[in-house]
């Protein structure tokens, strides 16, 4: 499958939620539509149009996220080394200061920084990618080369 897309079952199931929503959500801008095309002239109308463009944006998304899901492989099910780092593994890592880090490195679509999920193209996702608890690695980021010590694998 071309443009495989990895994912979490939460993160499947966080986008099948969310076209629900969009799918309960249309009919109701429908009606907001044709109760707009009653006010008369539709090119001066800017209820009307505003809900045009909301169905529009609607419509968008529900094709994207079935897009996505249609190309979706959930990590799970993946014959993936546990003793690895790979999409879907949660590591904690230790800097050479002694702070300790733990971060779930997840599919772009996923991704979110405040839940410490990164994206597996993140440059430090990058850098962790195949290595094992206890190596120690150099990461090129943006800021510079960064070494982490790997405490810790887990899915």
């Amino acid at each position: 499958m071309a443009n495989e897309i990895y994912l979490t079952k939460d993160g499947r199931n966080k986008l099948i939620e969310e076209l629900e929503r969009l799918k309960a959500r249309k009919p109701l801008v429908q009606e907001e539509i044709a109760r707009a095309r009653e006010h008369g002239d539709l090119k001066e109308n800017a209820e009307y149009h505003a809900a045009k463009e909301t169905l529009t944006n609607i419509q968008q998304r529900m094709l994207e996220i079935e897009t996505k899901l249609g190309r979706a492989k959930l990590i799970e099910e993946q014959n993936i080394d546990p003793t690895k780092i790979y999409i879907g593994t949660t590591v904690k890592l230790k800097d050479s200061d002694g702070d300790e880090y733990e971060y779930t490195i997840v599919d772009v679509e996923e991704a979110n920084p405040a839940e410490r999920k990164i994206s597996v193209q993140s440059p430090m996702a990058q850098g962790l990618l195949g290595h094992k608890a206890g190596e120690t690695v150099k990461i090129n980021l943006p800021a510079g080369v960064m070494e982490m010590k790997i405490l810790d694998i887990s899915r």
